[in-house]
């Protein structure tokens, strides 16, 4: 039989997480989740809850979403505020479109960055050196210091894009 239960608290116990529900009464069971996720459900979230054929096992197989804005075709991952308000989503769009935290802004691909900006400081430093020549021929003088762009420390190695 497949019912309703509400949460009531969680717990790690051996690596794996026991939630503690009221369905008909008391009980705990196992949540199940496919390989890979990991997400801890609030108190009194909904969840889908299971006997199984081994006696006394039961589980969880999901949770009542209350959040959900996909189309279909998408997926997206969240956390919740203690209150139940998305704090986080990273959203897989069906425009093959990414939104990781919302759309407001865009990332950059450093590596055509890097490069844009060191194009950029060559044609500072050719402009540098006319003007040392410039003021040389005037009976001045003044000394190129060459512009140089690192943006090295702004690389994030964990995250790759196309």
């Amino acid at each position: 039989m497949i019912s309703y239960a509400k949460i009531k608290s969680t717990l790690i116990e051996k690596s794996r997480r026991i939630l503690k529900v009221v369905e008909f009464g008391p009980k705990t069971a196992i949540e199940v989740a496919p390989f890979g996720e990991d997400g801890n459900p609030l108190k009194d979230m909904v969840a889908i809850y299971s006997k199984t054929t081994e006696a006394g096992e039961r589980v969880i197989l999901g949770y009542i979403n209350k959040n959900q804005i996909s189309q279909p075709g998408e997926k997206r991952i969240y956390s919740l505020t203690p209150e139940g308000a998305v704090s986080f989503s990273i959203h897989l769009k069906g425009d093959g479109t990414c939104e990781i935290g919302g759309d407001v802004d865009n990332m950059v691909r450093f590596q055509a960055l890097d490069t844009a900006l060191k194009a950029q400081d060559n044609l500072i430093n050719a402009e540098l050196a006319k003007i040392a020549i410039a003021i040389g021929s005037l009976g001045g003088s003044y000394v190129v210091a060459p512009v140089s762009t690192d943006i090295s420390a702004s690389k994030i190695e964990e995250v790759k894009s196309s």
